[in-house]
């Protein structure tokens, strides 16, 4: 069993940041592949950046490219997610995820993640 906790969000104003991070449980972080997905309201959840069990492969919607980072720290089991020149369309609850089995591809399908946070709200106002 693997569980997720985020931290980190808050209210930022536009052109702001925000570091997210996520700590997680289980022996065998280091094999998980990782992700941050959101959901604004009355949207679906979608895909923000995921990154590989070694950190060696990223991948990251083309909405926050150039502007969110994600990375991982095997040793202290926690992904993070470096969140610079946010918009108001940030504006989302943002949920950690974990794979613990199959493709180690940092996927961007929701449905190929098992383990999920509670989320943490992200506020970017204008």
């Amino acid at each position: 069993q693997v569980q997720l906790v985020e931290s980190g969000g808050g209210l930022v104003q536009a052109g702001g940041s925000l570091r997210l991070s996520c700590a997680a449980s289980g022996r065998t972080f280091s094999t998980y592949v990782m992700g941050w997905f959101r959901q604004a309201p009355g949207k679906e959840r979608e895909f923000v950046a995921a990154i590989s069990w070694s950190g060696g492969s990223t991948n990251s919607a083309d909405s926050v490219k150039g502007r969110f980072t994600i990375s991982r720290n095997n040793a202290k089991k926690t992904v993070d997610l470096q969140m610079n020149s946010l918009k108001p369309e940030d504006t989302a609850v943002y949920y950690c995820t974990a794979r613990a089995y199959g493709s180690t591809w940092p996927s961007g399908n929701s449905d190929d993640y098992a383990y999920w946070g509670q989320g943490t709200q992200v506020t970017v106002s204008s």
